[in-house]
């Protein structure tokens, strides 16, 4: 499970985006993936217990952007 950081009112806003960057880059694949799918189950557990999209039975769709 992830961790919660607080930051020090003082410290400028674009350290702290650095440091979370530097964070996010040096992990591999799989701690990226994983942490996604905490992140889903925690959503599902804030949500009541309900996912917050459900598949509508119209399968994968893929759609080109209109340019």
């Amino acid at each position: 499970m992830g961790r919660l950081k607080l930051y020090d009112i003082n410290i400028s806003r674009a350290s702290i985006v650095a440091e979370r960057e530097h964070a996010y880059l040096n992990r591999s694949s799989e701690q990226k993936f994983l942490a996604l799918l905490n992140l889903n189950r925690i959503s599902v557990q804030l949500n009541g217990g309900n996912p917050l999209k459900k598949p509508q039975g119209l399968g994968i769709i893929i759609s080109k952007p209109n340019i």
